[in-house]
């Protein structure tokens, strides 16, 4: 299994961006979220995702020459067209216009529709958060989760994210799927050619539950929690594709799908919190300390919270650098080569050249 430097692959995944196409500065864009989920743990929405970007762009089914206009604005509300453009350069583009408005109004609301995959949420509720306000970030996406007590795909795995300021903790950062897990952890799972997956993850096309890889790519994911988590999806849904005007359900395209536009839609919240309470990160300093001096439970060394996990990772990524599975690796190679770049070099390597981002 190769393991490159955070910096090293970065840059390398910017020059085959550009070679596909996509301009410098967006290039930097998209590879820099990539990098930061890879080292934070989240390969699912890391560099594995960069041979589907590639496929997406070479079929015409993204343009990213796109940056979106702004359709309406109306208070602390805005409403955003991606206009097909990359994921991470609408959803970019529409922080900046939530964090504006929350300076202004308080609060700031943008939903963008025809959009595309936009990598992880945490990036871009930590990009609110750290303007000192409250970042919240909702996506919908390909239909491939059942709705509970259906065997058809309705929604996607549609994340739910919020990031909040601190004094002198750690970030505290929610991010997760209404599904039992991100689908990408399926399909990371199938294209590097692991037989099985946990229980409860996905079921097969008939709706029966399943560990097997294959049939759960070929099936559904399930929602968490069952008729809760089924809920949370269709209120994402709701945030997103039912404001924006966009596309919703099964009208979505995917990541995956070639000759159909995805059609995402995206919701931002910027809350300048420190305007109702000005020692918020005081207090939640305080909580998270509080939280954290529960006693343990039995087979527990401590107690963790939100966003702990993918720091402590973040941090042993940058010193030892990211693994990357062999199948992952030979689609990036492949889809690499076809844009004419080279795999990455040997000095790419961990242990060589500065591992910052």
């Amino acid at each position: 299994m190769p393991t490159v430097s955070a910096a090293g692959f970065r840059a390398w995944a910017i020059r085959v961006l550009c070679a596909a196409g996509v301009s410098e500065e967006h290039a930097d864009l998209v590879a820099t979220s990539l990098t930061a989920a890879s080292l934070r743990g989240v390969d699912s929405h890391g560099f594995h995702l960069l041979p589907s970007y590639l496929e997406q762009i070479a079929a015409g089914d993204v343009d990213p020459s796109q940056t979106g206009r702004v359709v309406t604005e109306s208070g602390a509300l805005l409403l955003y067209d991606g206009c097909n453009g990359l994921g991470q350069v609408v959803a970019d583009t529409c922080c900046d216009h939530a964090i504006r408005l929350a300076k202004t109004h308080g609060l700031g609301m943008v939903t963008a529709r025809e959009s595309n995959h936009f990598g992880t949420a945490a990036w871009w509720a930590m990009k609110m958060a750290a303007q000192g306000q409250i970042g919240l970030a909702f996506c919908n996406a390909s239909p491939i989760v059942a709705p509970w007590q259906g065997k058809e795909g309705r929604f996607g795995t549609n994340p739910i994210c919020m990031a909040v300021p601190v004094g002198k903790r750690d970030p505290w950062l929610l991010d997760m799927a209404t599904t039992t897990v991100a689908a990408n952890r399926i399909f990371k799972a199938y294209n590097n050619h692991e037989p099985s997956i946990p229980a409860g993850w996905a079921m097969d096309r008939d709706g029966v539950a399943t560990t097997d890889t294959g049939a759960a790519y070929a099936g559904l994911l399930m929602p968490l929690g069952g008729y809760k988590g089924s809920g949370l999806a269709m209120m994402v849904e709701i945030l997103c594709g039912v404001i924006s005007g966009g596309a919703m359900s099964t009208q979505l395209g995917g990541l995956r799908v070639r000759g159909k536009r995805f059609r995402a839609s995206q919701t931002f919240i910027a809350i300048d919190v420190t305007r109702v309470q000005p020692e918020f990160e005081d207090r939640i300093d305080w909580l998270i300390e509080h939280v954290k001096s529960a006693a343990p439970a039995q087979g527990f060394d401590e107690v963790l919270v939100a966003n702990e996990p993918e720091l402590r990772m973040e941090r042993e990524r940058l010193r030892t650098g990211i693994p990357i599975p062999d199948g992952t690796w030979e689609a990036l190679v492949k889809g690499a080569a076809r844009v004419g770049i080279g795999e990455p070099e040997r000095f790419f390597a961990a242990g060589q050249g500065d591992n910052q981002v």
